[in-house]
């Protein structure tokens, strides 16, 4: 089982999908949010299914799909969480997780347009795992606490523009915050619907060559820890999206000339059990 949400920007439609059909969420949410993520929504969308008061979407299937969750009050990032990219970029692997927040509005479709800004030379690629919050979390007292706070799992892509990021006054958040850099989906897949999220497969292509092919086991820094430090520092609340590092491959790894991404160039990108997007890239 899965959550999506269909339709045009600003007027999606939230839906359970099961079987290949797409049923219609309106008669119990408005959206695929914090509310109903807080509010047992997962739950209630199951009972209804199971009593069958779920009408099927019409026309579903030629729906533009959206972001699976409505725009968050925060999307925080780990970086340099997998060793191999550590190790790529030449930078000593970190003790404690590096943080850096990211602009919600970076948020887009899975298959929507992704910017390449003005004067941007350094448009780089990176596939996450994002791990969407259920329940408000604050001081989570041990990282047996986190499995109770995670509504699910998402395919994200951390677009990154590397000058902007490292060399104009090495502020993160500068080179992460570009519109239309935080692309997600095509699914929400329910934290109980994931086996182990510490074992899924990363993949990234652009224009076809395979460039990212890694394992969420590789993290220097699993999601319970993630989730129960960053609690430490700030509060968690639902609906919050945490991108949780990239592993190797990125354009900044290799060897000059380096092959960041300009207009016209094609990015696809897949996790295990999370689904597969599509994004064209389109000069500013």
């Amino acid at each position: 089982m899965a959550f999506a949400r269909l339709g045009e920007v600003g007027g999606e439609i939230p839906v359970f999908q099961q079987d290949d059909q797409s049923y219609d969420l309106r008669s119990l949410t408005d959206d695929i949010d914090g509310a109903f993520l807080a509010g047992e929504g997962i739950a209630k969308t199951r009972a209804a299914f199971a009593a069958g008061t779920l009408p099927i979407l019409d026309g579903a299937a030629s729906l533009r799909i959206g972001a699976p969750i409505a725009q968050p009050t925060k999307i925080v990032c780990i970086g340099l969480n997998y060793r191999d990219h550590a190790e790529e970029t030449k930078a000593q692997a970190p003790v404690e997780p590096i943080l850096f927040m990211k602009d919600p509005s970076t948020i887009v479709g899975p298959f929507d347009t992704v910017y390449v800004p003005r004067k941007s030379m350094k448009t780089d690629w990176e596939v996450e795992l994002g791990v969407v919050i259920g329940k408000t979390a604050r001081y989570l007292e041990s990282e047996a606490d986190v499995d109770d706070v995670i509504a699910g799992y998402v395919l994200a892509h951390d677009v990154s523009e590397r000058e902007f990021q490292i060399e104009r006054g090495t502020q993160w958040d500068k080179g992460k915050s570009c519109e239309t850099f935080n692309p997600l989906g095509p699914i929400l897949v329910p934290a109980d619907e994931v086996a182990d999220p510490q074992a899924l497969g990363l993949r990234l292509w652009v224009n076809g060559e395979l460039k990212q092919d890694g394992t969420t086991a590789n993290m220097i820094f699993g999601i319970r820890h993630v989730i129960w430090y960053l609690s430490q520092f700030m509060v968690l609340r639902p609906g919050d999206l945490i991108n949780t590092g990239t592993p190797a491959g990125v354009a900044l790894g290799q060897p000059e000339p380096k092959p960041y991404l300009r207009g016209g160039d094609v990015v696809e990108l897949e996790i295990d059990g999370l689904g597969r997007a599509r994004q064209e890239l389109v000069q500013a």
